[in-house]
């Protein structure tokens, strides 16, 4: 994948897609073969690795008693970023969070807990994203939005996102990669 491209990661329920993403991430070993992140293995460099990317995993697991800015302060610490303060609004303004960054997290819409997971793998400002079905349950109008965020952000950085909607990867991907049980079937332009 290739920066400032877009690349689909489509396939049924059950396909490895997930999977596959938990292992570019390193949430996962292997069992065969590599991968590399911006030419860093993921197992013998995984520090570089996970500085280089950001994950938005499917379960988008927050902490919902905490705010908007404390929970993006506390990924920030995790990262130990110098200039937190300006990190956690730059996600905030990216993601369209700024209405609702007064909130707690448990306030919030699925769309916006959904950005807010989307601001925690970009407030490092990673070259890579990895979003694991990104706009899965979400209503019609936060899908188109959630899109044209990830439009933008697909203008500076790699994005593979996963979706077994070929619909919504039309929508939004330059080209497209389908597995079925853990290999890739095709590839192509969108």
């Amino acid at each position: 994948v290739n920066k400032g491209e877009i690349v689909g990661f489509l396939g049924p329920n059950g396909a490895g897609k997930s999977t596959t993403m938990k292992i570019i991430t390193g949430y996962l070993p292997s069992t065969e073969g590599s991968v590399t992140v911006c030419g860093d293995n993921v197992v013998d460099q995984p520090e570089s690795t996970r500085k280089k990317t950001g994950y938005l995993p499917e379960s988008n697991a927050l902490y919902t008693d905490l705010y908007v800015r404390e929970y993006l302060g506390f990924i920030a610490d995790v990262h130990e970023l110098k200039n937190k303060k300006e990190a956690i609004e730059e996600a905030i303004q990216t993601v369209g969070l700024t209405k609702e960054a007064h909130k707690k997290i448990g306030q919030l819409s699925k769309g916006y807990k959904q950005r807010v997971g989307l601001a925690a793998a970009l407030i490092h400002n990673p070259e890579v994203l990895i979003l694991d079905e990104p706009t899965s349950g979400l209503d019609p109008n936060q899908i188109i939005e959630i899109r044209e965020v990830i439009k933008a952000l697909g203008k500076n950085k790699t994005v593979l996102f996963s979706s077994h909607i070929l619909q919504e990867v039309e929508a939004i991907c330059d080209r497209v990669i389908i597995i079925h049980k853990g290999r890739i079937v095709t590839q192509a332009p969108v």
